[in-house]
C-alpha cells in the first residue's frame, strides 16, 4: 500500500515559482514564463543556471567516477580543485579540508581552532549567520529562528558587537570604535584571551542584513588576534569566489586571515564546502578529527574546478565589481521613504524598509518581496526582522539584466 508524502510543511518557499529550468540569470516555470532570478539559489549559482563548461564537466565525471570517500581513496578531480584553489586562495592559506555544507565548514574550523589552541572559547559577532548544526547556529546571531527550541545549546560562545552603524544611529567611525571597545570589555569580563582560541567573523553580514564590516575594524581584530595568539577565522561561504567584487570579502579590507571557510559560490550549484588553512596550522587537527563520507564528492569537486575557470576566463570577479556598483548606485537612486538604508559591497544589494518612525517595517518588505515576484523578479529578505530585501544576482550578470531589475524594483516601490 502507497502512503502519500508531502515535504516538511516549515519548508516554505519565498516564491511560488514551479522552476521547469534555468539558464544564466534566468528561471523558466513550468508554464514558460521567465523571471530574473536575484536570488541564485541564495548566493550559489554565481557562474549563473547551467553554464555549459559547467555542466559539460560535471556529465563527464557523472561517467566516470561519481563517489570515491576521500579517506579511502584519492581521485583526480579533488586534486585538480586542491591546485586550482591554490591561485585564488590568500597567500600562506595552502591547506585545505572539504565537507559538504557551509555549516560543516564553521564546524571543521571550530574544531580545528580549539584543537590547534586549546583553548575553550570563541568570539562570534552580533548579526552573524554561521548555520544551522548545533555549534554553527550556537554561533549565529542574525535570529533566534536559527537556534530557538533545541537548547542547550553548545557552550563557549561569547557574542561582541558588529559596527552596524545604521542600526545603531551613529557613524561608522563611531560604531567601529564601540565595537573595538565592547570586544576588550568582553575579554575582560567573560572570556580571557587565554581561554579564546578564535573570532569567527563575516566580512559581511549576510543573514544579518547585508551590512558590510571596515577596515578598521578588521584591523583592530587582527592586532588583538596577534597580541593573544587568537585564529582570525573569516567566513566567507556567502561571499567569496568574487560575490563582492574581490575573489573573497575580506580582500576588501586589508585583512589576513588565519582560516577561511568557503561553500555557496563554489561549484555552481552543487554540495561542497571547505575550510583553507596553513599547513602548520592545519597539522594541528587532531588525528581523526577530520572526514565524512561526501566530502569532496568527486562530481562537486569537477563543477567546482570548472566554476573556477568560468570565473577566471570571463573575468567574473570584475563583472561583480561593476555591476555590483551598477546596481547599488541604481537601488539607491530608487528608494523611497519606505527605504531607510541600502547599502552593499558588489553583488549583494540589501534596502532596509523601515516604518516612518524608523522601526523595522517587516510588512512592507515581505510586500515588496513578493510583488516583485510577480512582476518577474526573485528577491529575498533577510535581517534580524527580515525587513531587508536582498538583491544576490549571479556574477554573469549583464548590464541589461540589473536595469532590468531595477526597473521592475522601481515599480515595487512606487506601488508597496
Amino acid at each position: 500500500m502507497t502512503h502519500p508524502t508531502q515535504l516538511s510543511p516549515h519548508l516554505k518557499q519565498a516564491t511560488p515559482v514551479l522552476v521547469d529550468h534555468g539558464e544564466g540569470s534566468y528561471l523558466f516555470d513550468t508554464d514558460g514564463r521567465r523571471f530574473l532570478d536575484f536570488t541564485a539559489g541564495i548566493g550559489v549559482t554565481s557562474t549563473g543556471h547551467c553554464h555549459p563548461h559547467v555542466v559539460a564537466a560535471a556529465q563527464a565525471q557523472v561517467a566516470s567516477l561519481i563517489h570515491g570517500q576521500y579517506t579511502t581513496v584519492m581521485h583526480k578531480p579533488m586534486r585538480e580543485l586542491t591546485a586550482k584553489l591554490g591561485t585564488v586562495l590568500p597567500e600562506g592559506l595552502d591547506s585545505v579540508f572539504y565537507a559538504n555544507s557551509g555549516s560543516e565548514a564553521i564546524e571543521a574550523s571550530l574544531r580545528l581552532a580549539r584543537q590547534a589552541t586549546g583553548r575553550p572559547n570563541v568570539i562570534v559577532f552580533h548579526g552573524g549567520f554561521h548555520g544551522r548544526t548545533v555549534a554553527a547556529a550556537t554561533m549565529t546571531t542574525s535570529g533566534t529562528r536559527f537556534s530557538a527550541g533545541f537548547s542547550p545549546l553548545m557552550g563557549g560562545v561569547h557574542v561582541a558587537p558588529f559596527p552596524t552603524a545604521y542600526r545603531y544611529g551613529w557613524s561608522e567611525e563611531e560604531a567601529t570604535a564601540f565595537a573595538l571597545q565592547e570586544l576588550d570589555f568582553i575579554f575582560a569580563t567573560l572570556t580571557s584571551p587565554a581561554e579564546t582560541a578564535a573570532f569567527i567573523v563575516e566580512p559581511v553580514l549576510g543573514e544579518g542584513g547585508y551590512i558590510p564590516g571596515n577596515t578598521e575594524f578588521f584591523r583592530g581584530l587582527r592586532e588583538r588576534a596577534d597580541e593573544h595568539g587568537i585564529l582570525l577565522v573569516m567566513d566567507e561561504i556567502q561571499t567569496g569566489f568574487g560575490r563582492t567584487g574581490k575573489y573573497f570579502g575580506h580582500q576588501h579590507f586589508d585583512v589576513r586571515p588565519d582560516v577561511i571557510t568557503m561553500a555557496k559560490g563554489l561549484a555552481s550549484g552543487f554540495p561542497i564546502s571547505g575550510i583553507a588553512a596553513s599547513e602548520e596550522l592545519m597539522s594541528k587537527a587532531w588525528p581523526g578529527s577530520q572526514g565524512g563520507t561526501y566530502g569532496g564528492n568527486a562530481v562537486a569537486c569537477a563543477a567546482a574546478v570548472a566554476t573556477l575557470e568560468v570565473i577566471e576566463n570571463e573575468g567574473l570577479v570584475e563583472n561583480a565589481a561593476q555591476r555590483g556598483t551598477q546596481l547599488l548606485e541604481a537601488v539607491r537612486g530608487a528608494a523611497t521613504d519606505a527605504v531607510g538604508d541600502v547599502r552593499g559591497i558588489g553583488l549583494l544589494v540589501g534596502s532596509e524598509f523601515v516604518t516612518p518612525e524608523g522601526k523595522p517595517d517587516t510588512a512592507r518588505a515581505s510586500a515588496a518581496q513578493k510583488l516583485a515576484g510577480q512582476k518577474g523578479l526573485l528577491l529575498l529578505t533577510c535581517g534580524a526582522y527580515m525587513n531587508v530585501v536582498r538583491m544576490i544576482p549571479p556574477l554573469v550578470v549583464t548590464p541589461e539584466q540589473v536595469t532590468d531589475a531595477v526597473q521592475i524594483w522601481t515599480e515595487v516601490l512606487a506601488e508597496v
